[in-house]
């Protein structure tokens, strides 16, 4: 065992410290885009003191750290670009308190996503954020993406469900900022700097979240649309009828066409753009907003859909959630960005992803969050075609030119990661640019904490 090993291990114990053969902790979700890192060792800490000892050490030895949760990530966030230590929180696994009484629980960072919303439903309550891969992702990660997925249209993303941190700051020190409270106004929003800071500010260890009563009923219908505009106009309906529907999603024809095999319905042969909308409350509720959602998605639809039965209500999602693995099968590789545009240019993003394609000879689709206007903007191509990656790699970057013209971002829900880096100077002023690095100073003056994430240029 080697010096950072040693160390580490008297730490946490030898047991937890891995110098070898951990390739599964220097990868995730990019993999697909080939980035693997490089570290020096794995430490997998029991308890957010551990952490904390962990970052002191390698802060007084000028060792980088890069905070790892399930490596569910899109961006690059979680993998270590040049050596140095993993802190992976998959040992910070208790639930500290749950009080259902007051809507409310504290969980550690290691704490699967879809444990903590099993175990919440079990006494009727609701922790709504659903991003994908919730059997794996942990909670710690989600935090620290301030990640989204399908029920953000209604009830926002992981940021808006946390009431306060525990996290260790350089150089080792374990804080907390805010708490079990719904209201603090006392100082900055240290809170909210650490929320969706990937790990480059801080190592969250554990989160206070609110939680609401889990509805009673909800009931999701999905239409389809022979062409592009018309469900776009369906979308837009859905909104102008001031409908309060709890997602609001779609697919275009070849996405939907390459996940056909698993649509839970029969799809009409010239098929070429799916809404998927969903409503929820009471079950009086639910059934009159679910006639008045019918009626709006009907106009120019070829079929409208209205998934009643559970076991239907598990299928469709199930086939949601497996878009990206369809998508990518199709040629066995892709390159797939998150972008986000106001509602009203949704139109505009879709249609510029297809120039884009064009443009640089690939072949593209997209799916994504309609209602949030978040498009996840895919081409595909082999991964045995150099000149293929190098054309994608182009039009992703064309793609963030497009977001930011149309009055958008670079990312709505991956985050930036290193994948991103750059990005956020072509959106920002120079003043905000600046601001943004100050805060990293202010928080981590060694640049030790997952450096070469979240970099603005």
């Amino acid at each position: 065992m080697n010096r950072l090993a040693s160390a580490l291990g008297r730490i946490v114990g030898e047991n937890f410290v891995l110098s070898s053969n951990f390739e599964q902790y220097l990868r995730d979700e990019t993999e697909t885009r080939g980035i693997r890192g490089r570290a020096d060792a794995v430490a997998l800490p029991g308890d957010a003191l551990e952490v904390a000892a962990v970052v002191a050490w390698c802060y007084e030895h000028d060792v980088a750290i890069t905070t790892r949760g399930g490596g569910t990530g899109y961006a690059g966030g979680a993998v270590p670009l040049d050596g140095g230590v993993v802190l992976s929180l998959e040992r910070l696994v208790r639930v500290r308190a749950f009080d259902p009484v007051v809507w409310r629980i504290h969980a550690e960072a290691g704490v699967r996503t879809a444990k903590l919303q099993q175990l919440v439903r079990e006494s009727g309550l609701w922790f709504p954020p659903d991003p994908g891969a919730a059997e794996t992702s942990q909670i710690g990660g989600n935090i620290a993406t301030n990640a989204g997925g399908p029920h953000a249209f209604k009830y926002g993303v992981t940021g808006a469900w946390v009431l306060g941190l525990e996290a260790v700051v350089p150089p080792g020190e374990l804080i907390a900022v805010g708490g079990p409270v719904r209201k603090d106004v006392a100082g900055y929003d240290l809170k909210s700097l650490l929320i969706g800071s990937e790990g480059t500010l801080g190592v969250i260890t554990a989160a206070w979240i609110r939680l609401i009563p889990a509805p009673e009923s909800a009931l999701p219908l999905i239409g389809i649309y022979p062409e592009r505009d018309a469900g776009v106009s369906a979308i837009e309906a859905v909104l102008g009828n001031g409908i309060p529907a709890a997602t609001l999603e779609y697919l275009d024809g070849r996405s939907l066409a390459a996940s056909a095999a698993t649509f839970p319905f029969e799809l009409p042969a010239n098929s070429g753009f799916a809404v998927i909308a969903e409503v929820d409350g009471s079950l009086a509720e639910t059934v009159r907003l679910a006639d008045e959602l019918q009626g709006v998605l009907a106009e120019g639809a070829l079929v409208v859909h209205r998934v009643a039965h559970p076991d239907e209500i598990v299928r469709l999602w199930r086939w949601r959630d497996g878009v990206s693995v369809a998508v990518t099968s199709i040629k066995g590789w892709k390159i797939s960005e998150d972008i986000v545009v106001p509602l009203d240019r949704l139109r505009d993003a879709l249609a510029g992803t297809e120039a884009i394609a064009e443009r640089h000879g690939l072949e593209s689709c997209s799916w994504g969050h309609a209602g949030d206007g978040n498009l996840h903007a895919t081409f595909l191509v082999d991964q045995a075609d150099e000149a293929a990656l190098v054309r994608a790699a182009d039009g992703a970057s064309d793609l963030f030119g497009l977001a930011i013209e149309l009055g958008g971002s670079v990312s709505g829900e991956h985050g930036l990661g290193s994948v991103k880096r750059g990005g956020l100077a072509r959106q920002w002023p120079d003043s905000a640019v600046s601001l943004h690095e100050a805060v990293k100073r202010a928080f981590d003056p060694k640049n030790l904490l997952n450096p070469g994430k979240k970099l603005a240029r």
